[in-house]
């Protein structure tokens, strides 16, 4: 057994993200799960605190390689890389870096309505490229505001997207496992109900197997040829394949979307849509937010190894 009671895990992880953690314990460092088991015992052995960064997924099989572990610290408010269970019936707890990152994601998800409503990349390259010099003009596009927006998910992220989207004069209605307080907001119990009587519709409710496919083919199809998908959630939260047939066919009108399925590696079939704006998965990437992010999940770090109650714990 050595004396290195943290494991810090993810290729992503950043130089200053690592120094912070390593100023704080000594720590190893992996850049892949598979890379756990090439430890050698003694080192597994000490690692009482896991600082976890990445989707992929962490499940029982890599936790039992650690015999002391307490805590995993995930990088991130989505946890659902990290099978929770498991990490529950080991006596393992696991923390996320919650609230930080919700004025991030909901100003992307906002910048990227605007961006697919008035062709934004599409302009810029025009400016760029003397299309517009030559007299072209740009279509004329869709107006946002005062148009329906249907929210997804009223948790933190949810509720910070409609505030803002209500500043543009949006008819806001949600969806959620039970009604919430809002400035006369329309709830709706069933999804597939809400997709029918908006023209935005907001994904903004967490990853893992309970909401896989949540935003199914039949709730796509009820949004009819207005309806654009914007999904800043997971991957997995929508109906992908149901998502590209629509986006090909026409029976929506569009998507805006920063997460995918099997992501960086994404569908080749969107790189043909010209009724998609896409982005690589950057909805809490900025500099404040990373940073605050970073200092949450050392925080958990720290109060687990100091025998002090965790600051975000999940389970």
């Amino acid at each position: 057994m050595t004396d290195t009671p943290l494991l810090i895990v993810g290729a992503s992880v950043t130089d200053e993200e690592r120094a912070r953690l390593d100023a704080a314990y000594p720590s190893v460092f992996v850049a892949t799960n598979a890379d756990m088991a090439n430890l050698d015992a003694a080192t597994r052995q000490g690692i009482k605190a896991m600082a976890y960064k990445g989707h992929d997924p962490l499940g029982g099989d890599q936790m039992d390689l650690f015999e002391n572990l307490g805590v995993i610290a995930n990088f991130g408010v989505g946890y659902d890389a990290i099978d929770v269970d498991a990490a529950t019936a080991r006596g393992i707890k696991v923390t996320n870096t919650p609230d930080v990152l919700n004025d991030d994601v909901a100003d992307l998800t906002v910048g990227m309505m605007l961006a697919y409503a008035r062709d934004l990349v599409r302009g810029d390259a025009w400016v760029r490229d003397g299309t517009w010099a030559s007299g072209k003009a740009l279509p004329l596009n869709r107006k946002m505001s005062g148009a329906s927006v249907g929210i997804v998910g009223m948790g933190r992220i949810g509720r910070d997207i409609a505030d803002r989207l209500a500043a543009f004069k949006m008819d806001i209605h949600y969806h959620a496992r039970s009604e919430k307080e809002t400035p006369n907001w329309t709830y709706h119990a069933d999804v597939v109900e809400m997709a029918k009587a908006v023209d935005w519709l907001v994904i903004a409710i967490v990853g893992g197997e309970s909401t896989r496919n949540y935003v199914s083919k039949e709730c796509i199809e009820a949004l009819g040829p207005r309806g654009v998908v914007v999904n800043i959630s997971r991957g997995t939260t929508v109906d992908e394949s149901a998502l590209l047939d629509a986006l090909e066919q026409g029976t929506i009108e569009g998507a805006a979307l920063d997460v995918f399925l099997g992501e960086p590696k994404i569908n080749e079939r969107f790189y043909a849509l010209k009724n998609v704006h896409l982005q690589p998965h950057q909805g809490s990437a900025t500099v404040e937010t990373r940073r605050a992010m970073a200092e949450v999940q050392l925080s958990n770090v720290v109060a687990f190894l100091e025998g002090r109650d965790l600051v975000t714990p999940v389970n």
